[in-house]
């Protein structure tokens, strides 16, 4: 009973992931969330951005960390790895990400609204009980496709992850050494694309959509994409329209050559 229990709610918690995406890249079309270049008052308090990044990132670590012990595949050494590459991203965007923000004299500049975190910490919640929940209990085909699939989406996982963490730490350090100004970003795949930080990390949950084969990874990867790249098309227009005749035409807003 407890066991129909538990699928009937990891059923309707996947259900509510795959079916968050589109309102929510609808709602970014209109309305950004007011944090980084988008950040406005009327929002309510707001924390410093290097904890705001630490407490709304968290649930991914010690929910994970929490749940996995409790799934039928936690010893099963293919379970470990591949729920390794996951926590890899959220362990440098929980500690080492706020710690860099925290470096920067400029983090504290701009606060970061409660109630944006507040709904950041909730779809983690979300998500990082799909994700462990799914790797450590209801996967069932760790045969052998599991070595191809890894592999691969380990490689695309990981080009995608050294985009993301280059490209953030170039916006930290641009914003450090311009004392918070906004300057154009240059150089690396800023050449390219005017938010390589959004499509590394697309490209990332792509990279584990492959490596799961799953209906979980396929939402978390579809969900990212609803919330990213709206951002980053905000973003690229905010570019143009301050830097005007200056910012790179060539440029798109998220996805080299094409978007």
């Amino acid at each position: 009973m407890k066991e129909i229990a538990d699928q009937n709610f990891f059923r309707y918690c996947l259900l509510t992931l795959m079916y968050s995406g589109p309102p929510t890249a609808v709602a970014l079309k209109f309305l950004q969330a007011p944090y980084g270049k988008h950040n406005r008052t009327g929002w309510g308090p707001t924390l410093s951005p290097p904890i705001a990044w630490f407490l709304m990132e968290s649930p991914t670590l010690w929910l994970t960390l929490f749940l996995f012990p409790f799934g039928r595949h936690s010893l099963n050494p293919k379970s470990l790895l591949l729920i390794s590459p996951y926590l890899l991203h959220y362990f440098h965007r929980t500690i080492i990400y706020p710690l860099r923000l925290l470096r920067s004299s400029s983090s504290a500049k701009n606060g970061f609204p409660i109630s944006i975190a507040a709904m950041a910490f909730t779809f983690n919640l979300l998500n990082a009980y799909i994700q462990a929940r799914y790797v450590s209990h209801y996967k069932n085909d760790y045969g052998e496709w599991f070595w191809w699939r890894f592999i691969i989406g380990s490689v695309i996982f990981i080009t995608g992850m050294w985009i993301n963490i280059t490209s953030d730490r170039t916006l930290v350090r641009l914003k450090k050494e311009n004392y918070g100004v906004y300057v154009i970003p240059r150089g690396g795949w800023f050449e390219f694309v005017s938010c390589p930080n959004y499509f590394g990390e697309v490209v990332e949950w792509f990279g584990w959509a492959v490596m799961t084969w799953s209906w979980p990874g396929i939402g978390f990867f579809l969900y990212t994409c609803s919330n990213l790249i709206p951002r980053a098309h905000a973003s690229h227009i905010w570019y143009n329209e301050k830097f005007k005749d200056e910012y790179p035409k060539t440029r798109r807003a998220v996805i080299p050559f094409v978007f």
